[in-house]
């Protein structure tokens, strides 16, 4: 017998891994649409707007120019570093230096490399559920050990510092923190964040923390680092232009933390994938130099649709949805829902629901299997008017039919 075919192909620490369920959503809503289906696809978490002009002109120019035709530092573009702690500094009041930056392939580059760098096998992760898909695999990717710090809807999703205390033990070296969140729209207080920061340097324990959806919040929610509250040698920050400048598909993004984890992780990427795209660097440049009047202006039809979301799911019977304060995306519980007759089928799960709906009202919606918490749904509200209105009502039409 040939050895080579009793060996696995694939080896077990990539053979692990699941596929995004949120891509794979979007890809079956899209695949569906293509054969000619009306899909509205709630999936993918990226804003419906163009990237703005004057950050696509900056790039056309630097396409031009010879000097991002060469390979440049693997850390980053020196000015756009130094852009990104000029920003950091004018956003979250947060003081860094350049040496501080690291620019990644897009924020989940910077997921993989901060706990990467940071971990080593058996090293616990506190992660509050639900949580982003691409965390427990960056997590498992490094050796760490992910615990779930499960909140749900009665407290909009919020994690207190009694149980991140009753989660940690000796073994958990970070505590991973997102505010906005994704997948629940979740915003932390000012006093909250100050009281899990604190908490947090209490016990010696790193923070990572993802910024991404930073100008993302509504009514009276507003945005707190939590990089204020913990010491600075024990703070990695995520953060990316994909949200905030509708730049999704430019693969910017960023990693801030202290000079030697910096060091580290570009030792990584260095060896990893070298220098991000230099046109993409140069329109990233245009913009965070820029000021914040696009995303002003995408906040605005955001927090529009949020509120017609928010409200059109509360009125379906055994859905509920607690309103998010930030991102752009709503979390329902769909539990009551659940074990109903609906077309003949009796969904058990929610991701046998979000099936049924996909096939029945030709709705892709991510169930919360995905983020760690069944009996949920993830919808972006980040789509058209039109699109979130008709999306939402034919959801509605379906599960009214449930006995």
């Amino acid at each position: 017998m040939d050895p080579m075919s009793t060996r696995p192909r694939i080896s077990t620490r990539i053979s692990a891994i699941s596929e995004s369920a949120t891509l794979a959503v979007d890809a079956k809503a899209k695949a569906m649409k293509a054969a000619g289906r009306p899909v509205i696809g709630f999936g993918a978490g990226e804003p419906d707007f163009p990237t703005p002009g004057y950050i696509v002109e900056a790039a056309v120019e630097g396409a031009r120019d010879p000097k991002n035709h060469k390979y440049t530092p693997a850390g980053g573009l020196p000015e756009l570093k130094q852009a990104i702690a000029d920003k950091t500094r004018r956003d979250s009041g947060f003081a860094v230096e350049a040496s501080q930056v690291l620019v990644t392939n897009g924020g989940k580059q910077a997921v993989y490399e901060a706990f990467a760098t940071l971990l080593d096998p058996g090293d616990e992760v506190l992660a509050v559920a639900p949580y982003w898909t691409t965390y427990p695999e960056a997590i498992k990717l490094a050796g760490g050990v992910q615990v779930d710090v499960v909140t749900d809807e009665s407290t909009g999703y919020l994690a207190s510092v009694e149980q991140l205390e009753a989660a940690r033990t000796e073994r958990t070296k970070v505590l991973l923190f997102v505010s906005p969140s994704n997948p629940t729209g979740a915003v932390y207080s000012r006093e909250q964040v100050e009281a899990i920061g604190r908490w947090a340097t209490e016990h010696g324990l790193w923070v990572v923390t993802d910024e991404i959806y930073e100008h993302l919040v509504y009514g009276g929610a507003e945005f707190t680092s939590i990089a204020h509250y913990v010491p600075a040698d024990h703070v990695v920050i995520l953060n990316g232009v994909a949200k905030t400048y509708a730049m999704t598909g430019w693969r910017v993004g960023w990693l801030i933390g202290p000079k030697d984890v910096v060091k580290a992780a570009t030792n990584l990427q260095s060896h990893a994938t070298s220098n991000v795209s230099n046109v993409a660097q140069v329109a990233a440049l245009a913009a965070v130099k820029g000021d914040l009047t696009a995303v002003a202006e995408m906040r605005e039809a955001f927090d529009r649709r949020r509120q017609t979301m928010v409200r059109m799911l509360n009125e379906i019977p055994g859905v509920f949805c607690p309103e998010p304060k930030g991102a752009f995306y709503a979390y329902p519980s769909v539990k009551g829902v659940l074990g109903k007759e609906i077309r003949g089928r009796r969904p058990q799960t929610s991701a046998e629901l979000a099936e049924l709906i996909l096939e029945e009202a030709e709705v892709a919606v991510v169930p919360g299997e995905a983020f760690g918490t069944p009996g949920y749904f993830r919808l972006s509200y980040a789509l058209g008017d039109q699109d979130l209105a008709e999306g939402v009502g034919r959801i509605a039409k379906l599960l009214s039919e449930a006995v």
